[in-house]
């Protein structure tokens, strides 16, 4: 018993998607999965993997060849999402994706010069990039940001601080969120930098979290950092949009990503209830687990359906914009919440099992919280999607 991930549709998976899907899954059967639960524990993973995932294309998907990418629709990016997922290894995918939500502001917005010299190493597996808009103050509201860039010649001076930053700890390249027109409030005067990782001023602080152990999440400070003012991302004092443009896509992902985080829980606790035996019989043939393994299904069978009819109306720009945004921004509530009733399902399932480092819905159980909170909280998501719908 498992539910069909993706049927071939032609307004969603097509052979040629589900021929990617077939060898990405192969490979992280072989590169990632057999070492999730080491890297998990040493809290990292090699650098050489984002040098492996390059070179089958991996971190390249939906760039131009221009800069060593491959073009590729909103569908092969879910499958990536998805079939890093089976691993139940979110750390991993966390950091090794992070130039998914780090690099689009440069594509979209940087000058020709800035994305010759950032896009191509990064795609290649060279150099790492991240995104830093969130700050101790602020938390999920980008229009209270406080960090400031204020212009001295060929400079902007950076001061001050980010936290939660995926990849935070080796990246490269810092894609952030800071205010270039100190005296302005709210989303005004706000504007996109890249802020390199050797820049004298910038310092680090690894952060210990409830789960992602192996992706790395630092504390950033900004102490005078003399940034050119030719890394300026798009227009001055105009950047709220570039990253409310970056977020939508990025919780499309999440949702994505956490409905496969679903599958994964469901996929486990079924072949446990089909090996474990009580009173002389599988836990399978048990109506009460029974009823939870179809409540998980459930779950997961309306929460990707969301997720794909989401997915092809981006694809195709269908319908109205602001309805698309509060759709997008419930999809991820319905998504995590799908993750952690599996989660929970899955744990309970187990039993003493699922208490266990080194399960998959252990870890998932552990990593479901920063999916509810992190690419905008569900707070924020509703009263995103209500503000968007006029309510």
């Amino acid at each position: 018993m498992s539910l069909p991930e993706a049927t071939p549709a032609p307004h969603y998976f097509t052979p040629a998607h589900q021929q990617f899907r077939d060898g990405l899954r192969d490979w992280v059967s072989k590169e990632i999965t057999p070492h999730a639960a080491a890297w998990d524990e040493a809290e990292g993973f090699p650098r050489e993997l984002y040098r492996k995932a390059a070179q089958i294309g991996l971190l390249g998907m939906g760039y131009s060849e221009e800069y060593g990418g491959t073009p590729s629709d909103l569908f092969f990016q879910l499958v990536r999402g998805e079939e890093l997922a089976r691993s139940g290894a979110g750390g991993v995918s966390a950091s090794l994706m992070s130039h998914t939500i780090g690099l689009p502001p440069v594509e979209r917005f940087g000058s020709a010069a800035l994305k010759a010299r950032v896009i191509p190493p990064v795609l290649a597996g060279e150099k790492i990039a991240a995104l830093a808009v969130t700050e101790p103050s602020g938390g999920s509201d980008v229009a209270a940001l406080k960090t400031t860039a204020v212009r001295d010649g060929d400079h902007y001076v950076v001061n001050g601080e980010k936290v939660f930053i995926t990849s935070g700890m080796r990246a490269d390249f810092i894609t952030a969120a800071v205010r270039t027109d100190p005296a302005s409030k709210g989303a005004n005067g706000i504007s996109a930098l890249l802020i390199e990782g050797d820049m004298p001023g910038l310092s680090r602080t690894k952060l210990d979290k409830m789960g992602w152990w192996a992706s790395d999440t630092a504390h950033l400070r900004f102490d005078n950092v003399r940034v050119p003012v030719s890394n300026l991302i798009g227009e001055e004092h105009k950047g709220f949009k570039t990253f409310m443009t970056n977020f939508n896509s990025e919780r499309l992902g999440m949702a994505s990503t956490a409905v496969a985080y679903a599958q994964v829980c469901f996929d486990e606790a079924l072949d446990w209830a089909r090996q474990r035996s009580t009173f002389g019989a599988p836990l399978s043939e048990r109506q009460v687990i029974r009823h939870k393994l179809m409540d998980m299904l459930r779950a997961i069978d309306v929460a990707r359906c969301h997720v794909y009819d989401l997915a092809w109306a981006e694809l195709h720009q269908h319908g109205d914009a602001s309805l698309r945004v509060a759709r997008i921004a419930m999809a991820k509530v319905e998504a995590t919440r799908c993750m952690q009733f599996c989660a929970d399902s899955a744990v309970q399932i187990l039993g003493g099992m699922g208490f266990m480092r080194g399960t998959r819905s252990e870890r998932i159980y552990r990593e479901v919280k920063v999916m509810m909170i992190g690419g905008g909280s569900e707070e924020i998501m509703k009263d995103l999607a209500a503000r968007q719908l006029g309510i």
